[in-house]
C-alpha cells in the first residue's frame, strides 16, 4: 500500500508544483521565491513521512492534539529529514506549552494574549526562538480567527519585544465564498506596511489549494497546500488502514 500512496502522492505533488511554477511566471517571479508547505491534518504520519521522501519538508498541522503525536511518529520514521513542522490553525492559550514542544513555527498569532502565552511557553521549555506569523483578518469574520488589520502594528511591535519569539511576517485565510483576489491585495499592503517596521518579516503566507494562483500574484511567500496534494479526508482512512482515523 505504502507504494501505492507515495506514487499517488508523487503524481499529486508533480501537479502542485506546476501550479506553482505557472503563478510564478504569470507573476513574473522566481519560483524560489514561494515555499510549498504541505498541510498533512487529519492524514497518518506514514503519508507525511511518504511527503519528506519526496523532498517536501516544511508540513503543516492546525490541531495540537493530533500534531505532537504525529511528529513524534514521524521523528521515528524519518530520523534524518530535517522537518520543520508549522502550526497553522487557531490557537487556545492553553495549549502554548504543548505547542512549543513540537512547532518549528506558529503561522495563527492573532493577539497579544496569545503571544504572551507561547513567549512564556517557549522561555519555560527552555528552546531556541519560536519563529511567529501575525495572522491577520482579512474578512472581518471573528469565527475564523485572525487580528484585525489596524491592529496588527501593535501586535507586531509587541512579538518583537518578546525574549522567546522571532517575527517571521503575516499569514490570512482568504474570505469564504468570495473572490480572493481583493483580499489578497488588501492583505499584502498590510504586510508591506509592516515590513517597513519590522524588515525582517518577510514571509507572507496566503493561498491554499483553490486559490494558490490568486496568492502567488499577489505576493505570497508561502502557499499552504492540503487537498491538493493528500486528496480528499477519505484517504487519510485508506492511507492509514483504520476508517476512524480521518476526522
Amino acid at each position: 500500500m505504502s507504494g501505492q500512496r507515495k506514487e499517488q502522492l508523487a503524481k499529486a505533488l508533480e501537479q502542485v508544483e506546476a501550479r506553482v511554477r505557472k503563478a510564478c511566471e504569470a507573476a513574473g517571479r522566481a519560483r524560489e521565491e514561494v515555499r510549498l508547505l504541505a498541510v498533512t491534518k487529519t492524514f497518518p504520519a506514514s503519508d507525511a513521512a511518504l511527503l519528506t521522501d519526496l523532498g517536501l519538508t516544511d508540513l503543516a498541522e492546525n490541531r495540537d492534539q493530533e500534531a505532537g503525536a504525529k511528529a513524534a511518529e514521524v521523528a521515528r520514521l524519518r530520523p534524518e529529514a530535517g522537518i520543520r513542522w508549522h502550526m497553522v490553525g487557531r490557537l487556545q492559550r492553553n495549549k502554548a506549552r504543548s505547542v512549543v514542544r513540537w512547532a518549528d513555527e506558529v503561522q495563527s498569532v492573532d493577539s497579544v494574549r496569545l503571544a504572551a502565552a507561547l513567549d512564556k511557553a517557549v522561555l519555560a521549555e527552555g528552546r531556541p526562538k519560536l519563529d511567529v506569523l501575525v495572522q491577520a483578518s482579512i474578512d472581518g469574520d471573528p469565527a475564523r480567527g485572525g487580528c484585525p488589520l489596524p491592529e496588527l502594528g501593535e501586535l507586531a511591535a509587541y512579538i518583537a519585544r518578546t525574549g522567546g519569539l522571532r517575527l517571521r511576517g503575516v499569514m490570512a485565510v482568504a474570505p469564504l465564498g468570495a473572490d480572493p483576489a481583493p483580499a489578497f491585495e488588501k492583505l499584502a499592503l498590510a504586510a508591506e506596511k509592516l515590513r517597513r517596521d519590522h524588515p525582517g518579516a518577510t514571509e507572507l503566507s496566503a493561498g491554499m489549494s483553490g486559490d494558490l494562483e490568486q496568492a502567488i500574484a499577489h505576493g505570497s511567500t508561502c502557499v499552504r497546500v492540503g487537498t491538493a496534494l493528500l486528496g480528499g479526508r477519505g484517504l487519510a482512512s485508506i492511507a492509514s488502514g483504520s476508517p476512524g482515523s480521518a476526522r
